[in-house]
């Protein structure tokens, strides 16, 4: 049987592709830095408690888990919503800390024994604000363009032992997580929180939200062989963004 280990798997877009991934018949290892996230989870799974920013646990659970056919590190954090000049730098660190070293470390500690497999498959989770600038966002942006530039560069270093990865750009996601970001944003901007809702809406030409089961989606079919020839590739899965935000 296959094996998947999803990072920040407890909730949201992690826990929509240890689902998808259960769906198509892996052996599932999530994690999640909250106890909590991982109560309701399927007794058939895997469940560890795991801050994705401390090298030592992320090392221990890679190590338990033992060779993975698909790696998804997905752990994120929206980080704070203000201007460049108002950012605290303890806000700069927590953002980038959890999003581009959490799937660092993931990749450092998931890659050595795939390599050695000789096959597997790592799906980074970005996001559109890695693709295109992103108001207000500044250190979740920053963070997810260098995922970005981290996964092109694992693909380059992991491909001739068999090892593939892409990176995931999410759009706006329906759910608790983005009605946090629509609130905060609205009070950045001085607009309600349908305005700002609306807005991301318009800026897509599908003039849509996602859902998470449509990034899942796209994560099985990264992990799986129908995709064995894709790697190094940046997929959005958001309704094509056109403006991320055009009331701006």
């Amino acid at each position: 049987m296959k094996r998947v280990l999803v990072t920040a798997g407890g909730s949201g877009i992690g826990l929509a592709m240890a689902h998808g991934f259960h769906a198509a018949g892996f052996e599932v290892w999530v994690t999640d830095v909250d106890p909590t996230a991982l109560d309701d989870v399927p007794g058939t799974w895997c469940a560890r408690v795991c801050d994705a920013a401390d090298e030592v646990a992320v090392a221990g659970v890679m190590a338990e888990a033992g060779p993975l056919d698909v790696l998804c590190a997905n752990a994120g954090i929206a980080g704070p919503t203000a201007r460049v000049e108002d950012v605290a730098l303890s806000d700069w660190r927590s953002c980038v800390s959890v999003n581009l070293e959490g799937a660092f470390l993931a990749a450092k500690h998931g890659l050595p024994a795939m390599k050695a497999a000789g096959r597997g498959s790592v799906v980074f989770t970005s996001s559109t604000a890695g693709i295109y600038g992103y108001p207000h966002r500044a250190p979740y942006a920053a963070a997810k363009w260098a995922i970005i530039g981290l996964m092109k560069t694992v693909a380059m270093e992991a491909g001739p032992f068999g090892v593939r990865a892409n990176a995931i750009c999410p759009g706006a996601v329906e759910g608790p997580r983005m009605e946090g970001v629509l609130n905060r944003e609205a009070a950045a901007k001085g607009m309600t929180r349908d305005q700002v809702y609306d807005g991301y809406a318009a800026g897509t030409s599908m003039r849509t939200f996602v859902n998470a089961s449509d990034i899942a989606d796209m994560a099985v079919f990264l992990g799986s062989d129908a995709a064995r020839r894709v790697s190094g590739q940046v997929i959005a899965v958001d309704g094509h963004t056109e403006n991320p935000d055009p009331k701006l």
